[in-house]
């Protein structure tokens, strides 16, 4: 979402045991990644969109990547996020079916959202389902609009979410509210009041 700065990776753990957390090394994953596609660093920046500068420091853990690149990455590597964001992609037959269980998976954390991905350990979904939790009370949270080359679907499972979009009024969602829309256009989206939204969040690929 939005130009989040600062990033945090949990793996398989409960998140109300902060104690527990386990931290998530993304940059050995892209290093492990690129290595055994036998691509340079300017061959596997240029196939993810990114400057080898940046991968070079997401690599060593001195960049915290935007959920945007986040994903360009992935594509980059025929992944998707969920699958970036394990120790293994894991590739499967047609018949298929995946748990994810309360509490269990990375979370990644931004300024302004968490969120879980769900069914990570399923390679070639035909959507992006995540469990996003809405950390911002206000647009002026956020540096810029968040727009990127999907549609999204969003259903609030607790809280109160307002979805701001750049072409349309403010709209206020309270649990079993669901929306869709474009994510070319410009949209960000908060909690109202003192409990933090959650939503589940669905994203074409």
């Amino acid at each position: 979402m939005p130009n989040p700065r600062v990033l945090s990776f949990r793996a398989d753990v409960p998140t109300e045991n902060p104690a527990a957390v386990t931290p998530f090394d993304l940059g050995g994953r892209v290093r492990e990644l690129r290595r055994e596609h036998g691509w340079s660093l300017e061959e596997a920046s240029g196939r993810a969109g990114l400057s080898p500068s940046s991968l070079y420091k997401i690599e060593k853990g001195r960049m915290s990547p935007t959920f945007d690149a986040l994903k360009k990455l992935a594509n980059g590597f025929a992944l998707e996020v969920g699958q970036l964001l394990t120790a293994r992609a894991d590739a499967r037959a047609a018949s298929r079916r995946c748990v994810t269980r309360g509490g269990d998976g990375p979370v990644h954390a931004t300024a302004n959202y968490s969120y879980v991905p769900l069914a990570a350990e399923l390679a070639h979904k035909s959507f992006l389902p995540f469990e996003l939790v809405l950390h911002a009370r206000s647009l002026d949270e956020f540096d810029d609009w968040d727009r990127h080359d999907t549609e999204d679907f969003m259903y609030v499972l607790s809280g109160t979410a307002v979805l701001y979009t750049e072409y349309y009024e403010p709209v206020r969602l309270t649990p079993g509210d669901s929306v869709y829309y474009d994510c070319q256009m410009g949209h960000a989206c908060v909690s109202e009041g003192d409990e933090d939204a959650v939503v589940l969040w669905v994203s074409s690929r």
